[in-house]
Formats: structure tokens, C-alpha cells, sequence
């Protein structure tokens, strides 16, 4: 019933430090570390590290070992010191204690005994229950924990292609294509899970699909997405005489207005966004494998949640930091001090660390982000096991929506219509895959008729 209570601030401190990852990210994409006086904008450096940004999301998601500890310093020193009032009441009002011994094996001489009654537990660090064949569940222990280096892996792949596409696509839109992950979700649990999807489901998958490749759309053809234009006009137009307004018809208006995004997604800057957004949705495939690892290992190992995210955590440092040391000497090693602006400076480690410590917004930047993401995967962790995955993935909606209206306060990307349209596809079809919306009534005919394809329907 307590933690009942708490669900409201687990829902909110979830939002909160999920906006908080994002918009720090962004944040730090956007600091200058190089020619920052200089007159021409594209003359000035900016922070572009990757890699370290993948790194301090791992340092922060081995922060959950300390909520662990916690936790349990609590539970073994000072819960049992606490009074055990109105214990019949623990768990509500219908709660009935069950008899500790049985009839045959009771004294009518003895004093009548309490039940024992475990201190109270976080959802967060409660085992996964089985969905199947409960007595093939093991602890994962010794050297089977090696089998968590596998969803770090694709962990450490898939969040350094999202930040590699950020430096090029406003944090909505970044946010926005993510969505394509319950796509590859989807399609992976069918395939190596065999869950089953049904008829309206793959619908949901379709439109969630075309909402990525409008938000990418919106992107490309803005003509500067990311930054706020210092005098917008109330049409969007640009400013013309007095009288020299031309009476366009339908079909001149959208032929020039189709001519004006051909112009506009030709230039450097469109292009770099339509690479950013194909980044990030192509790091979604990663993603995806990395959950259906997670989903196989708590199908089959009994662990904690916030354990796992831990060890994730611990091997994902461990990888990234030999990856960066291996990659640094084989590519990075001076590209920066060359003046390489290519890819190859994100893999300039040294660059990057001197970086980090000698801009304090950045460094400051980096304990927030870590900070945020471990609150991140606490809380969500909380969330899913108080109330629902289906729960979590609405809340995970309403994140974007935040990152959105903020980023556009705060001037980093201007209001696309497009982009509205995209979301709301985004939308419906995540809410309609989870059940969370009803399945319109052709669909449900289909399904009735045609039934399911796959193994088990149960993806949440």
C-alpha cells in the first residue's frame, strides 16, 4: 500500500530524469571548445564526443549498485529494529496471517506464535517472477554473470550511434526516431522468443514505421532545425514589398513550396540530419537485441532488475574504456591536433578528456547525466514493477513530449508541423501495439478471421 502512495513521485522523478538525460546530452553537444569568438559560426568547434558520453552513461548505471546497497544496509540493520506495529495490517486490511504449524503438530499449551513477516522490499530489486517452467530458473552467479556482457555490448553499440546522430538532429527529433524501437522489439521477439503478434499489431508496427520517416522528413526539410530564427514572421515566410504578393493557385503553391524542400533538403545541413535520424534508427536494432537478451537471461536466471542494470553497468565501463584506449591509438591519436574534423576526432581520447576538464559546463554536464541516469533506471525500474511495461511505455511517451516543448523554449530547434503529424503516428501506433488504445473495428475482424502469426502474444 505504501509504495502505492509513492507511485505519483516514482511516475514524476521518472519523467524528470529522463527529460534531464536527454536535454544534458544535448546540452553538452552544444558547447563550443574551440574558436568560440570567432565571427563564423561554422569556424567554431563544438563538443563532439561520443564515445565519453557512452562512457558516463555506464559510470551512471553502475550507480544502481549503490541503491542496492543501500537498500540493503536497510533491510539487514534497521528494519528489523523497528517496531512491527499493526502487522496483520502490513499489506492491507483483508490480509489474514497463515497458520505457522499445522494441526497434528501443535501444543494447546503453548503460546499462540506470529508469523514472520520479511521486511518490506523495493519493486525496483524484486526478481522477475517466471513466465514459464519455474524449476529451470537458476541464480546467476560465477562466471554465468559473463552473460550480461552480451546486452552491454549491444548497450555500448547502440547508445554511441544515438550520440553520434544527436550532434546532427534537434533532441526531439532524437527522441522521436527511438520510437522505431518497439519495431525491431517487435520483430526480434518473434523471431528468437517466439512470441506471437497479432494482425493489428503489426499495424501498430507499420504506423510507427511511417511516424519515424515523417519526424526524419520534418527534419530534413527545415531549414534549420536546430536553431531558433532570430525574427520569425507570423507566416513562417519570408518578407516581402508591399503589393508584390503574387495570387498563387493551389498547384503553383504546392509546386513551389515542393521545389523549396527539394532546395532545402539538398543542403549539408538536411543531409546531415536524414545521416542522424538513420543513425539513430539504426542503433534501435541494437537496442532491441539488447532487451530481448535481457528478456531471455530473466526468463532463465533469477535477478534482480537493478542488479542486472548494475552488472550492465560494470561490464559496459569495462568494454567502453578498453574500447575507447584501443580505438584512440588505432584512430583518434591526434586528429584533433591535426585539425581532422572528421569522424575520426570522436575517438580522440586524450581530446576528450581534456575537454571534459577544463570546461566545467562540461564536466558539471557529465556527473548530471550520470546522476540521471542511474534516477532514470531506478525509477523505471520502480514504475514497471509497481505498475506495468505498457505503463512505462506511456509515461516513456510523455518524456518526449517534455523534451520537445523544453527544446523549443529553450531555442534549440524551431516548431515543425510535419513534426506533429509524425509524433502523433508515433503515438497511436506504440499505444495501439500495448493495447493501450482500442483496436479499430476492421482490425479486429481481420484478427478474428485470420487469428495470430508467431509463437506467444505477450509482448508488453
Amino acid at each position: 500500500m505504501a509504495f502505492r502512495v509513492a507511485i505519483p513521485f516514482l511516475v514524476a522523478m521518472m519523467l524528470l530524469t529522463g527529460v534531464c538525460n536527454t536535454l544534458l546530452t544535448k546540452y553538452q553537444d552544444l558547447q563550443c571548445v574551440k574558436h568560440c569568438n570567432s565571427s563564423d559560426p561554422s569556424k567554431r568547434k563544438l563538443f563532439e564526443q561520443p564515445v565519453i558520453q557512452t562512457l558516463q552513461m555506464f559510470i551512471g548505471e553502475s550507480g544502481c549498485w549503490l541503491v542496492v546497497a543501500l537498500i540493503s544496509l536497510y533491510n539487514t540493520y534497521i528494519s528489523p529494529r523497528l517496531p512491527n506495529k499493526d502487522s496483520n495490517n502490513s499489506n492491507g486490511g483483508d490480509y489474514q496471517p497463515l497458520p505457522t504449524s499445522t494441526s497434528e503438530d501443535s501444543d494447546p499449551s503453548s503460546p499462540p506464535t506470529t508469523p514472520i513477516i520479511p521486511p518490506p522490499t523495493t519493486p525496483a530489486i524484486t526478481a522477475l517472477p517466471p513466465s514459464s517452467h519455474p524449476e529451470t530458473r537458476a541464480s546467476l552467479h560465477g562466471r554465468h554473470l559473463f552473460l550480461l556482457a552480451l546486452p552491454s555490448t549491444c548497450d555500448i553499440l547502440g547508445t554511441t550511434l544515438m550520440n553520434v546522430g544527436l550532434l546532427f538532429v534537434a533532441a526531439s527529433i532524437y527522441q522521436m526516431t527511438r520510437g522505431a524501437l518497439v519495431l525491431f522489439v517487435g520483430l526480434f521477439s518473434v523471431l528468437f522468443l517466439h512470441h506471437r503478434l497479432r494482425l493489428y499489431q503489426w499495424s501498430a508496427l507499420f504506423i510507427v514505421v511511417l511516424g519515424v520517416a515523417i519526424v526524419g522528413l520534418a527534419g530534413a526539410i527545415a531549414k534549420d532545425p536546430q536553431k531558433k530564427p532570430l525574427h520569425p514572421l507570423p507566416g513562417g515566410g519570408q518578407e516581402e514589398e508591399e503589393g508584390a504578393l503574387p495570387l498563387l493557385t493551389i498547384r503553383n503553391l504546392a509546386s513551389s513550396a515542393s521545389k523549396e524542400a527539394y532546395k532545402t533538403a539538398s543542403t549539408p545541413a538536411a543531409l546531415q540530419t536524414i545521416i542522424g535520424v538513420l543513425l539513430i534508427a539504426f542503433a534501435q536494432v541494437f537496442t532491441a537485441t539488447q532487451f530481448v537478451l535481457e528478456e531471455w537471461i530473466l526468463e532463465h536466471y533469477a535477478l534482480e532488475p537493478l542488479s542486472m542494470v548494475g552488472w550492465e553497468g560494470v561490464f559496459g565501463s569495462a568494454v567502453t574504456l578498453i574500447g575507447m584506449i584501443i580505438l584512440h591509438y588505432a584512430i583518434g591519436q591526434g586528429a584533433s591536433a591535426r585539425g581532422d574534423e572528421s569522424w575520426r576526432s570522436y575517438f580522440d581520447m586524450e581530446e576528450g578528456w581534456r575537454q571534459v576538464k577544463n570546461y566545467p559546463a562540461i564536466a558539471v554536464s557529465s556527473l548530471l547525466i550520470m546522476i540521471s541516469i542511474g534516477g532514470f533506471n531506478f525509477f523505471g525500474l520502480s514504475v514497471t514493477r509497481s505498475v506495468s511495461s505498457t505503463s512505462r511505455s506511456t509515461i516513456d511517451t510523455c518524456r518526449t513530449l517534455f523534451i520537445w516543448i523544453v527544446s523549443l523554449g529553450l531555442g534549440w530547434e524551431t516548431f515543425k508541423w510535419l513534426q506533429i503529424l509524425g509524433f502523433a503516428l508515433l503515438v497511436y501506433g506504440t499505444f495501439l501495439f500495448n493495447d493501450i488504445v482500442k483496436t479499430p473495428g476492421c482490425l479486429r475482424r481481420a484478427v478474428g478471421r485470420r487469428g495470430t502469426m508467431g509463437g506467444r502474444s505477450d509482448i508488453a
